[in-house]
């Protein structure tokens, strides 16, 4: 029997499933990690910009270049690890050192990034972060540490995947520009798990803080989407109204409606974003499977706390939009309606002006019909008298009785082919 054909299509959609895999990661150990947003007017169009300062990096170590196309790519970095993902918005590196510096987040493990490399970056840096994995100690100890490297009131620690993890951070910029976070790990926790955990806070991080965009992209739009609500008010509130025209208020609400729809469009990608990344950071932190660490606030609650009303923010204003939107759209069909009901008025008033004028159209028509019927018939009985004058003397009549006699079947000769020729046209 001949093969089954293979869609074109069939090996990509399963190697898909296989993309970008975790790291694995042994304790002690440090992730130096950096994310670059692409410019927002060039997002699509930077992927050969991107490519090329990877491969800059690359070349200064003498490490291999990823496959052409390649989203995501690991190698040997020296003595380190590299990890670099490629996504819509950003692309993010993550270099993983074997050991851990004397002082925790040393910002001189961020040197593993050249500073002219940095500096030739073709997107701005969105985040960056320090991760410091090491063995678990005992409780006390870990507070103790924990509670010296973060802000007491911003920090969340707790245990994750069956307390195989401890993990904390305050989400705060430290002095030197990094995230700070630590993971303790237990002896008998894999590399496998350890890099994954890793893995999910850098994405956390990340997503947080591109969803975070859309707050205040809303932020921004919050004057003049009020302004707009506030004109919408106005017009509709002159639906019942004739002290302006109709066609006048519709002629606004245009106008409204074209400012509201350039507003959804300007906003609807990085609404979108945020939606797509909020959920994404809910499933990471989900996976998770947080368990309470001394008492002290999880990554759930720290986000239910601080992060969850700024998204709430961006998807109220984005249904604040859709809901003008449709608003706007209402009173649009009534104002509509109202112009056209208020032209079929003058159209049955023109109507009948017109019916008038022509009654009295037909009016003179008639009168002056009339008039032609005398006015021919005064000529015709001077001609047929010429024709029957000679017969007046044998007759014995005089030619007034002869003009006389013949008026008045003139007359009606006139008037009947008068009639005929109306008839016809």
């Amino acid at each position: 029997m001949p093969p089954i054909e293979d869609h074109p299509l069939r090996y990509k959609l399963a190697n898909e499933l296989h993309a970008r895999p975790f790291p694995t990661l042994t304790a002690p150990s440090t992730a130096v990690f950096l994310a670059l947003r692409t410019p927002t007017d060039v997002v699509g169009q930077a992927r050969d910009a991107e490519m090329a300062h990877l491969t800059n990096l690359l070349d200064r170590f003498g490490a291999a270049h990823p496959q052409p196309g390649a989203t995501h790519f690991t190698c040997a970095l020296g003595k380190h690890t590299l990890k670099w993902e490629m996504h819509a918005e950003f692309v993010t590196f993550t270099v993983f050192i074997d050991r851990l510096s004397t002082r925790a987040f040393d910002p001189a493990d961020f040197e593993v990034f050249p500073d002219d490399w940095l500096d030739a970056a073709p997107g701005k840096r969105i985040t960056s972060a320090l991760l410091r994995v090491d063995r678990m100690p005992a409780p006390e100890k870990a507070l103790a540490e924990l509670s010296d490297w973060f802000v007491p009131e911003s920090i969340a620690m707790c245990y994750v995947l069956d307390r195989s993890c401890l993990v904390a951070t305050d989400f705060r910029i430290n002095t030197a520009g990094h995230q700070c976070m630590a993971v303790f790990v237990d002896a008998t926790t894999g590399a496998r798990r350890i890099g994954r955990v890793v893995q999910r806070l850098c994405e956390i991080e990340t997503y947080k803080t591109m969803s975070m965009l859309g707050y205040f992209r809303a932020k921004n739009i919050a004057a003049d989407l009020g302004s707009l609500e506030a004109e919408a008010g106005k017009l509709m509130g002159q639906l019942r109204s004739d002290d302006e025209g109709a066609d006048s208020t519709l002629e606004r609400l245009l106008d409204l409606s074209g400012d509201l729809e350039k507003l959804i469009a300007d906003t609807s990608f990085r609404f979108g974003a945020t939606e797509a990344y909020e959920a994404i950071v809910n499933q990471r932190i989900t996976v998770l499977r947080e368990e309470r660490f001394e008492g002290r606030q999880t990554f759930g609650e720290f986000m239910s706390r601080r992060y969850d009303p700024a998204m709430r923010t961006v998807a109220s204003t984005r249904a604040r939009m859709m809901s003008l939107a449709d608003r706007a759209g209402r009173a649009g069909q009534l104002l509509r309606t109202k112009v056209e009901v208020a032209r079929s008025a003058q159209n049955q008033a023109l109507l009948e002006s017109m019916d008038r004028r022509a009654d009295l159209a037909l009016r003179l028509q008639e009168t002056v019909e009339g008039l032609s019927v005398v006015a021919i018939s005064y000529y015709a009985v001077s001609l047929v008298g010429y024709l029957v004058y000679p017969l007046a003397g044998p007759l014995g009549i005089s030619k007034g009785m002869m003009t006389a006699g013949i008026t008045l079947p003139v007359v009606l000769a006139v008037w009947w082919m008068v009639r005929r020729i109306k008839a016809r046209i």
